[in-house]
């Protein structure tokens, strides 16, 4: 299978803004494991600005502009040398591609990408994807790497899609909020209804939340990928969502026949 992995910063990092060595050797092990079996992976990492944030005299997220790109900047070589050296430890070599909007949007710049990370694929490389915030400003307000992994994984013609993030998948009401809340595992369509359940944004050192999750959903279901909405606290899930067993909410894509 060909899968895209997307974690979010609160996996990644501790509510400090510094890493979670535990979550992220966990993370890095199992993808390793799944590489192993033969199955060929992409990683969409967000946690640039908040290690960033972890490693700079900064108290909490910046909200301006130029504070949150030094921190990217920053954070980001925090970030590819460890999941270097982590992924190095299993014989994995990874790879680095900083994408914008303009990246995606181009038509030209799009193939390129696309033969680029194809190329990497075959020569065994695990690419390690992030939206370029030291540059694009637009990307750094969007905040959107659900949206990103979903547009990759439309890309290279993905089987799956997982977006690993702070919550077990969609709920039928907030869980944080209303202890009554019933996972739904599996979204055969986005209805108005389920669109209906996304709240606002996740973490503090996050900018994603459910309605980005259900915007990826729809980008990678109209393109036949099956996406699932896991808790990336504990990353053995993996093995079990790759088996398609029923673990947080699966989005079942859309098959040509159906359309």
């Amino acid at each position: 299978m060909r899968i895209v992995v997307k974690v979010g910063t609160s996996t990644l990092a501790h509510p400090t803004g510094m890493m979670n060595i535990r979550h992220v050797e966990e993370l890095v092990k199992a993808l390793s494991d799944l590489k192993n079996a033969g199955h060929e992976l992409i990683l969409v990492s967000s946690g640039a600005i908040g290690m960033g944030v972890g490693k700079l005299p900064l108290q909490k997220r910046p909200t301006d502009i130029p504070t949150k790109q030094a921190a990217a900047a920053v954070g980001q070589c925090e970030l590819m040398y460890t999941y270097d050296r982590l992924f190095g430890g299993y014989n994995h070599t990874v790879a680095q591609i900083l994408l914008t909007g303009a990246d995606i949007d181009h038509t030209e710049r799009r193939q390129n990408f696309e033969n680029t990370i194809n190329r990497l694929l075959q020569l065994g490389a695990l690419p390690i994807l992030n939206e370029n915030d030291t540059i694009a400003t637009d990307e750094i307000v969007i905040g959107d790497n659900d949206t990103l992994s979903a547009i990759v994984a439309q890309c290279v013609g993905a089987d799956l899609l997982v977006l690993l993030s702070d919550i077990d998948g969609l709920f039928t009401a907030d869980p944080h909020k209303d202890p009554t809340a019933k996972l739904i595992p599996v979204v055969e369509e986005l209805t108005p209804e389920i669109v209906a359940l996304a709240g606002g944004k996740g973490s503090e050192f996050g900018t994603g939340g459910m309605a980005t999750k259900l915007k990826a959903a729809r980008i990678a279901t109209c393109a036949g990928v099956d996406m699932v909405i896991a808790n990336g606290s504990h990353p053995e899930l993996l093995y079990p969502i790759v088996e398609g067993k029923p673990v947080g909410t699966r989005f079942l894509g859309i098959k040509e026949a159906d359309k």
